[in-house]
């Protein structure tokens, strides 16, 4: 069932934590909330589960209003960061649990009797045939007469997904659920859930903030900035076409370069260097003009995007190497320019170095002399003062609320 959230506003107080966001994902679609610390995306999580209150705007799922409903009306499955386990009982009992408690009766609570009526219903042929088959697809066969603390963190986490997914609820509600796994198992745990999404079906939102497990799981991603929505669209148009720069320095590993710049016309200058735009780019439109005719802007470029070649030929930017880092299959490279600005994070402190990535070892040393030069194939250009994207498409055309954070830097 599609999910749609219409200008949705949390305020605690004179605090506002989620400002007029909406958006909205098809049905059989992978939401991916990302963001860092503090940005509001378990919030707006939590607001879809009716976990919180909306202050203001609507939740829809499948397009019935939801947000007035309570969480039990909204048939949807959670699975928290912590896994919240009932460490007493067993793993198949875990897993049986919602569907004990569509039955609940108030003598449930009664000593003896009560667990008596739980574990007819935990035996029913349909509860027991439902359990073994999730089970089965998570691979905890073995484990059902286990009790949590008995087991690898792995195995903790697919006994919470057993949990949602024995309910067959209409949307699952993922808040961090990887983030007590060591790497290798953060690795093996996303391909799991990606391919329980398109197994089972439905909408997953995701809640993360690490950019890896949202570009390779998500098919939406909604990133968030202090309560804003940044960007909406898929893994492929937030890198490739980051809606400000905010988006640009946060996408990608590491992260796109912010180079000082002036258009005029096809032609981009940095430094001394007039380079030609490529055939069939994007046309600049906008741009805060520099008096000079041209539009200043920030050049974005991957760190795959450059060239290393010896210093002063042709129109190479002259730079000295400050940093050679080798992880495996490429070198990571920090040069710092000579007399060009780049913009390096969004705290107003302007720099002055970029970071090149080439394949394999590089015999490069700290302190050496180089030209880096630029290949614009795959490029984005950014107004200095709004941070807005330049050209093609309007930033307005990546979010749904217009609203969009910039990198500044001092003049």
């Amino acid at each position: 069932m599609a999910i749609k959230l219409e200008n949705v506003t949390k305020s605690f107080g004179a605090l506002t934590v989620i400002d007029n966001v909406s958006l909205e994902v098809g049905d059989d679609e992978f939401l991916v909330l990302l963001g860092p610390s503090g940005c509001g995306k378990s919030t707006i999580l939590r607001m879809i589960a009716g976990l919180e209150t909306v202050s203001s705007g609507q939740i829809h799922l499948g397009g019935k209003r939801v947000d007035q409903l309570p969480p039990s009306g909204r048939d949807m499955a959670f699975v928290f960061q912590s896994y919240a386990l009932y460490p007493h009982m067993t793993v198949r009992r875990n897993i049986a649990f919602p569907l004990i408690m569509r039955q609940f009766r108030w003598w449930f609570h009664i000593p003896v009797i009560g667990d008596l009526f739980k574990r007819r219903i935990e035996n029913s042929p349909e509860v027991r045939g439902l359990v073994e088959r999730t089970a089965d697809m998570l691979a905890l066969t073995k484990v059902l007469d286990r009790h949590p603390r008995t087991l690898s963190g792995g195995q903790r986490q697919r006994v919470a997904l057993g949990r949602a997914m024995v309910r067959q609820p209409s949307a699952f509600l993922m808040d961090e659920p990887l983030s007590n796994l060591d790497a290798k198992l953060r690795t093996a745990m996303r391909a799991e859930i990606t391919q329980l999404h398109q197994r089972v079906g439905g909408n997953f939102v995701y809640v993360t903030h690490d950019q890896i497990e949202a570009m390779t799981m998500g098919t939406r991603i909604a990133l968030m900035r202090d309560g804003s929505l940044q960007q909406f669209g898929t893994p492929r148009e937030i890198y490739e076409k980051p809606a400000n720069t905010y988006v640009a320095r946060f996408i990608g590993t590491p992260p796109m370069n912010l180079i000082e710049a002036e258009v005029e016309g096809m032609t981009v200058r940095v430094g001394t260097s007039v380079l030609p735009l490529p055939d069939g780019a994007e046309r600049p439109v906008s741009g805060a003009a520099s008096g000079t005719g041209r539009s200043r802007v920030w050049l974005g470029l991957r760190p795959g995007a450059f060239g290393i070649v010896p210093p002063g030929q042709g129109k190479s930017l002259a730079g000295t190497v400050t940093l050679v880092e080798h992880v495996g299959a490429e070198s990571l490279i920090s040069v710092k320019l000579s007399g060009i600005r780049t913009a390096h994070d969004d705290d107003g402190a302007p720099t002055d170095e970029v970071m090149v990535s080439v394949p394999g070892y590089s015999e490069l040393r700290v302190g050496e002399a180089v030209g880096l030069d630029c290949h614009l194939k795959d490029f984005s250009l950014f107004d200095q003062d709004s941070g807005l994207r330049v050209g093609g498409r309007a930033a307005e055309d990546f979010t749904t609320n217009g609203r969009v954070g910039a990198i500044r830097t001092a003049s």
